[in-house]
């Protein structure tokens, strides 16, 4: 039997729908209308009217207008997973405390199938802050986490966590990037220029798992702050995140023992 015979020996027409439709809402940033959706998927809008009503009465997709956005129901079921949820639980103190000291948003972000997803987060006390949202799906190439993440992993494993999980193709890391993970991995942290916010370094350091692997990282998008002449400075805040991760990842180590 052939590999695609093999994939659809068991085919459920009506939840590959479903599954379509949650996939391409997801990869929408501003919601698609019903018309958008058949077109996408190739299909009328009397075949998707049903399943998007489904989806909507359980709470998966949310209407607004005559536009379709996905709720967090998808994340919430993910973050029920017990070794998310016990990471967060234990994470969710250290990460208030840092929040407080530093005066800075931070959040802590996981590697999920090609991807990392932001998992937790916390506001600094006062009115600004460069936050992300929880949920959010961030690159591994570009963003001070995926950096942690590329930099204390093999050759082997950064070839399989940069695979397009269509296509098989690996994405190649340029040299200059190659040159930096190994700084990050010998100073224990990236403290980069945000690629998507002006303004903005990026403070990100490793949570180690018991087996000495990393698990998630946490990072800080660190602004100078100009109305609070007594806020830490960037390496004060870089120390202070550098004790969070420490304590988080004995926090694990003791609750997987």
């Amino acid at each position: 039997m052939s590999q695609v015979d093999e994939l659809d020996k068991y085919r459920a027409p009506a939840l590959d729908k479903g599954l379509d439709i949650l996939e391409l809402l997801a990869s929408s940033s501003e919601g698609l209308s019903q018309a958008e959706i058949a077109k996408s998927l190739d299909r009328t809008p009397n075949e998707i009217y049903r399943m998007l009503d489904r989806l909507v009465r359980r709470n998966y997709v949310r209407r607004d207008g005559d536009r379709y956005e996905l709720t967090l129901k998808l994340f919430e079921l993910a973050h029920m997973t017990p070794p998310v949820g016990r990471l967060v639980n234990q994470s969710m103190p250290v990460l208030r405390t840092f929040a407080r000291d530093a005066q800075q948003a931070v959040h802590l972000v996981v590697y999920d199938r090609n991807i990392l997803v932001v998992v937790a987060q916390v506001d600094g006390p006062g009115y600004w802050n460069v936050s992300i949202r929880v949920g959010s799906r961030i690159s591994l190439v570009n963003t001070g986490s995926g950096h942690v993440f590329l930099a204390h992993a093999t050759p082997e494993e950064r070839e399989l966590m940069l695979e397009d999980p269509v296509t098989r193709a690996a994405e190649v890391l340029t040299p200059d990037l190659e040159t930096r993970l190994v700084q990050v991995r010998e100073q224990g942290c990236e403290a980069m220029q945000s690629l998507q916010i002006a303004g903005v370094t990026n403070l990100s350091v490793p949570i180690f798992g018991p087996l000495g692997t990393v698990i998630a990282a946490l990072t800080c998008p660190y602004t100078q702050r100009l109305d609070a002449v007594d806020a830490p400075d960037r390496d004060t805040a870089l120390g202070l995140l550098r004790s969070a991760s420490r304590e988080v990842s004995e926090r694990h180590r003791v609750a997987a023992k």
